[in-house]
């Protein structure tokens, strides 16, 4: 394993579920028979915000169980539940997709072995920004393994041909390295090119730092160098080997949004156009401009998501939280994707239902892979698709395109 540090009650259980699979979605076996669960045994935390404290509400009345019950002939079960989703125009096996996490030393380690079991799995994944300024794209033999050019390839080796796919993101301080240039241009991208499992992510922003552009702890000695570009904030004295180089969020309005999302079409014809949006209030008509503008996906982190290097001011306190975003947003037929604390099936579900087509998996992506680099990931996504499968059939449907938010109850708030 890495260094990897992500405390809190969440890293267990991920941990648990990368180590033994499904089984991790039942209490203790041992217990079985003797012990009494429940109640003073409950397996979660209290509830700490909209989503943890609503709840799946299952109806005594099942209208699609029955008509799958006539389909299939015999009373439906769990395993009949179809998880299958497009999300964002790329067929995946699960509503699941891997958020980006760019070029820190973590996501560095683990990048190729969540590249590898991601493209096993059938779902997609998202590159994040400022890995080709930091690690280069991978064409050199001086530049990282973990590099853009190795996690696609990692990629594309260990996927069906026709299931999951790529999304390089890219962001203002990536434009300047032409990140999505050398992808499109590149014939080791050519498979998921033919195949139509190739998307480029506009990045607008993201959960852990809205309105905050990247920060990188850098070396000192490149202070001067990234000074006529970035803003280098001395943090810690001259003691210290690092610097903080800070960018520009970019700028946006409506219109640079529009033009941005048709440069993106007309340029990379034979591309999907996703667009990540940061938890802004205005967060709903940033969507409805993309969606207008023609963007295959828009993609929200609620406050709760990103594992970034950001002020602790920005992760506690700034932006709105993630059933704030899914309340304000309304993608009708169009494609939302999500991401804030998804570790489980429930929180999972509920996401589903109140309007998202799939859910990303950031920081459980990492410390997943990192309690098992090569079949972590795998086995937590095993959990998580067993315990989507038993709250779905639960709900009476079957499919999760027939989730709703009558599915969910949210209690007022007092």
């Amino acid at each position: 394993m890495t260094d990897l540090q992500a405390p809190g009650f969440a890293e267990e259980h991920v941990r648990a579920r990368a180590r033994h699979g499904a089984g991790s979605a039942f209490p203790d076996r041992e217990g079985y028979g003797s012990t009494l669960f429940g109640g003073a045994a409950a397996t979660l935390p209290p509830p700490t915000d909209p989503i943890d404290r609503a709840r799946l509400v299952p109806p005594v009345f099942v209208p699609l169980r029955l008509e799958r019950l006539f389909d299939l002939g015999r009373e439906p079960l769990s395993g009949d539940v179809d998880l299958t989703t497009d999300v964002g125009g790329l067929r995946s096996t699960l509503p699941v997709y891997i958020s980006a996490f760019g070029s820190t030393a973590a996501a560095s380690d683990l990048g190729l072995g969540v590249a590898q079991q991601a493209g096993r799995l059938g779902i997609p994944m998202v590159i994040g920004e400022n890995i080709v300024p930091v690690s280069g794209y991978g064409r050199m033999e001086q530049e990282k393994q973990s590099s853009l050019l190795g996690r696609i390839t990692q990629y594309i080796d260990a996927a069906p041909p026709d299931l999951g796919g790529v999304v390089v993101q890219q962001s203002t301080e990536d434009a300047n390295a032409e990140v999505w240039n050398l992808v499109y241009s590149d014939p080791a991208a050519q498979p998921l090119l033919t195949t139509g499992r190739l998307a480029f992510e506009l990045k607008v922003g993201q959960g852990a730092k809205p309105g905050v552009g990247g920060m990188t702890l850098v070396p000192r000695a490149r202070a001067a160098e990234l000074s006529t570009q970035y803003d280098i904030m001395d943090l810690y004295g001259p003691a210290s080997e690092s610097v903080l180089r800070c960018s520009s969020p970019g700028t946006f309005s409506e219109e640079i949004l529009r033009q941005q999302i048709r440069l993106m079409r007309n340029n990379y014809p034979r591309c999907r156009v996703w667009v990540k949006l940061p938890p802004g209030r205005d967060v709903h008509h940033a969507a409805a401009v993309a969606w207008a503008a023609g963007a295959d996906s828009v993609t929200v982190d609620g406050a709760e998501g990103g594992t970034g290097w950001a002020p602790s001011a920005f992760l506690d306190q700034v932006g709105l939280p993630l059933a704030e975003c899914l309340d304000r947003v309304t993608p009708e037929e169009n494609c939302l994707l999500v991401s804030g604390r998804v570790w489980e099936g429930a929180r999972a579900v509920k996401c589903l239902a109140l309007g998202a087509r799939a859910v990303g998996l950031g920081r459980a992506a990492l410390i997943a892979t990192d309690e098992d680099p090569k079949l972590g990931l795998e086995n937590f996504l095993e959990c998580l698709a067993l315990e989507m499968r038993l709250l779905i059939s639960a709900l009476g449907k079957y499919r999760v395109s027939d989730l709703s938010a009558e599915d969910v109850w949210m209690p007022s708030a007092r």
